[in-house]
């Protein structure tokens, strides 16, 4: 090995770990959020349950809650579902593919994806501006609508992140990967006929 290929090694190595690092910080977001969110509604739906049974009166604005949440949840989770590998795609033609070709087609697709997901982010990011100029607040609990509907912006901008990793950590490897941590599988299906597993096309998850 030459000096040339050591280094750029070692450099393709530094740069999957801080890659590694952005990822491990953007899924610690991920999950503080969405965990917070489905924590705090099962407590304020149990609270609203236990005082409505007991005092005879339940938490005001529990539904108004728990939209918003939920509204926080979606977005924030579209970024969750592609660190995960866990979103839906059309894979017809990527399925016949093998080896370089499939892995630059899921590149393109990543990129391309990343693009669409920055340009949502920014109509969001110009939505939940105009929220914020017109003062507006939730009908119950006057909560500013904007502080809710930030969660748009910064979803799609986590999920733009997530697919560019993907990318580069696919430009960076040998090996197929869906997202930045999940390496393409392939689930294995019986045969027909005979009963015997065989290689399947679909991916598990």
């Amino acid at each position: 090995m030459t000096a040339s290929e050591a280094g750029g090694g070692a450099g393709r190595h530094g740069l999957l770990r801080a890659l590694a690092a952005l990822d491990w910080a953007i899924g610690a977001i991920e999950k503080g959020v969405i965990g917070g969110a489905v924590l705090l509604m099962a407590a304020v739906m149990t609270g609203h349950v236990l005082g409505r049974t007991f005092l005879g009166q339940g938490i005001p604005g529990t539904t108004e809650i728990a939209e918003l949440l939920i509204i926080i949840m979606t977005f924030i989770g579209v970024s969750y579902g592609v660190r995960c590998a866990r979103h839906i795609s059309m894979s017809a033609i990527y399925d016949q593919l093998q080896g370089t070709a499939r892995k630059a087609l899921l590149v393109t697709i990543c990129l391309a994806t990343a693009m669409l997901m920055f340009y949502f982010a920014y109509l969001a990011l110009d939505y939940t501006t105009t929220i914020y100029e017109r003062g507006r607040v939730s009908g119950a609990l006057t909560i500013p609508l904007w502080t809710v509907y930030a969660s748009a912006p910064i979803g799609f901008t986590l999920a733009g992140i997530q697919y560019v990793l993907t990318a580069v950590r696919n430009l960076t490897s040998r090996e197929i990967y869906r997202s930045f941590t999940e390496k393409e599988q392939y689930a294995e299906v019986p045969v027909e006929g005979n009963g015997e597993a065989g290689t399947g096309t679909g991916q598990q998850g």
